[in-house]
């Protein structure tokens, strides 16, 4: 059925729109788009700052865009001198309560409150201070918070509660106490925040931020005795020239590598090895416990904002998740174990960093278990102090940063390849970087390992797309499995609501904490929707498409690893190297 269109009239001229349609959005249809800060189109619509004020003919006072619908006839003005004042006041008032140092802050230029008062032409403060705030939130490894640049828009709390369905932020107090903070007005790093970042991506101003690691990492490479490797997720490739003024969806894989050569990195490896590496063990994990009788529905490990949520919230449930490590901590460990010994580089000298599109990746590269590969020098007998598998995680907006301090030009690099052997991979590990990529990526390989045979297609498309919640079911040599998929939080405590009821169908599920998986992270550019989501996801799959080899198993440099060292998948050095466990998390 159409929609019912309807007759308005936005500075004079007419124009038609659906009924239902908010004036913020018809009034950017017919060319004059309103400014905005609490409004987010799909998430926020909580009319709190006021500055999408519009003159509606026949109104008393003036109207809040954000939330009126029109109305037949309606009559709307968006420049009138009563509006543009209006505006300009709203966002003096809000500028009284926050600190003038946008100089050092770390949203300089990307701040949303920063653009707007240039936009309504707020050229000093009119206002005094009426509010006095605590000291910035930096007790966590993940992401600072600073109520001080706090506009109290509500953005976050509703990333939190309805994208995510984490709930650990809230408006707190009233009047001139009201803010933004956790139960008991604790620290995010004493609350259920699972470090997902999805906040920091809503936030219009400096309030929450993921740690900016960048001055450590330079100083690492400024620093004559370390080796210094880089590892980029797959997201990377389809996000980070986005982050530096390119097109949504943009493929930038071999001028990432360029860039990160010219930053002083000493070698440019590829995460997506140890995604191949992952799928390996991951898939060799869960027929084990198909055919050995172990728990089952096996879920996967790869995403630590889903670690920490399931280790909060759903804790009995632990002995589902797979034992494999992430990605992240996989490269590292064996960067620190088998390439530093085929290297002859003493471990301790080695520095390595991540390139994540996720804020929770620097939460897991603390984690105290993530030390395996110092644990398998020790017995070697290594004397040195102890050491991390992964050094620093930076995400693709960090990184965005560093190469713009730096002064490189990213648009006339060239393309280049990365390092041997921890820099080749194969498509199916690409493919981690979207939702329902982990899962297609081990059916390519556990269908081949039980079959013997090839697969006649490659693409699962029941596992693709942005659906919340995706179903398959798969032959294996007999063996029919049906497999589940979610992404974001909200969408993975349906499954395991299910799986706690014990009605759950699945024998293997996927879970990403992120809307869209990886390529949705909280370490993304700012202002991340489901049309840049699904660009990037666009552009994933076509790197997936072009490559050579596109089944984690047919990785030669994988199975030279497996060949000169780990032995097989699931081995003893393996478990050691590329296994964990977790344990309820309190909070």
């Amino acid at each position: 059925m159409e929609h019912q269109s309807i007759q308005i009239e936005i500075n004079g001229m007419p124009i038609t729109v659906p009924k239902d349609t908010l004036i913020v959005e018809a009034c950017k249809t017919a060319g004059f788009p309103v400014p905005t800060l609490c409004h987010l189109p799909g998430l926020c619509s909580n009319a709190s700052c006021g500055v999408c004020v519009v003159e509606v003919g026949g109104a008393k006072t003036l109207v809040r865009s954000c939330v009126q619908k029109v109305s037949p006839g309606m009559k709307i003005v968006t420049n009138s001198s009563r509006v543009l004042q209006a505006r300009k006041t709203v966002v003096e008032l809000l500028l009284a309560n926050h600190p003038e140092d946008c100089l050092s802050c770390l949203r300089n230029q990307t701040c949303e409150l920063q653009a707007l008062a240039e936009q309504v032409g707020v050229r000093r403060g009119s206002y005094r201070p009426t509010k006095k705030f605590p000291p910035p939130d930096d007790a966590g490894a993940t992401i600072v918070r600073d109520n001080t640049r706090c506009i109290l828009c509500g953005r976050c709390v509703a990333a939190c509660r309805e994208i995510q369905g984490v709930g650990a932020i809230d408006f707190m107090g009233r009047g001139l106490h009201t803010h933004i903070g956790t139960f008991m007005d604790r620290s995010l790093a004493q609350s259920v925040c699972v470090s997902c970042g999805q906040c920091t991506l809503v936030c219009p101003t400096g309030a929450l931020t993921e740690r900016d690691e960048s001055d450590p990492v330079l100083a690492a490479i400024h620093d004559p005795d370390k080796v210094v490797v880089v590892q980029t997720a797959p997201a990377i490739r389809s996000s980070l020239g986005e982050a530096l003024g390119m097109p949504a969806g943009s493929l930038v894989t071999g001028s990432m590598v360029a860039a990160l050569r010219r930053l002083g990195f000493d070698y440019v490896f590829d995460t997506q090895f140890a995604a191949d590496l992952t799928i390996m063990e991951e898939g060799t994990e869960l027929l084990h416990r198909i055919s050995n009788g172990g728990i089952l529905p096996m879920i996967t490990s790869c995403s630590p904002g889903w670690i920490n949520f399931i280790e909060t919230f759903y804790p009995e449930l632990l002995p589902h998740l797979s034992t494999c490590k992430s990605p992240q901590q996989m490269f590292g460990a064996i960067a620190k174990s088998w390439w530093a010994k085929k290297m002859n580089i003493d471990p301790a000298r080695i520095v390595v960093v991540s390139i994540m599109p996720c804020t929770a990746k620097k939460y897991e590269a603390r984690r105290p278990e993530m030390r395996d590969a110092y644990r398998w020098w020790q017995e070697q007998g290594y004397g040195r102090a102890p050491f991390d598998d992964v050094d620093y995680a930076l995400t693709t907006r960090e990184l965005a940063r560093m190469i713009r301090r730096v002064g490189i030009d990213f648009s006339l690099l060239p393309q280049e390849d990365f390092d041997a052997p921890l820099g080749l991979s194969t498509g199916a590990a690409t493919i981690f970087a979207s939702t329902g990529g982990v899962m297609e990526a081990a059916l390519r390989t556990a269908y081949e390992l039980v079959t013997h045979k090839s697969l006649p297609r490659l693409e699962f498309e029941t596992l693709r797309g942005m659906e919340g919640i995706k179903t398959a079911q798969v032959e294996l040599d007999g063996t029919s499995l049906k497999v589940g998929v979610a992404h974001s939080l909200k969408n993975a405590r349906m499954l395991l609501e299910e799986l706690r009821s014990g009605k759950s169908p699945y024998t293997f599920i996927e879970i990403m904490s992120c809307p869209g998986g990886c390529v949705g992270g909280g370490g993304q550019p700012l202002r991340t929707d489901w049309n840049k989501r699904e660009l990037r996801q666009k552009a994933i799959y076509q790197e997936d498409a072009r490559l050579p080899l596109r089944k984690s198993h047919e990785n030669p440099a994988i199975q030279e690893l497996y060949r000169d060292f780990l032995g097989k998948p699931l081995g003893h050095l393996s478990h050691e190297l590329l296994h964990t466990s977790y344990g309820p998390r309190k909070v």
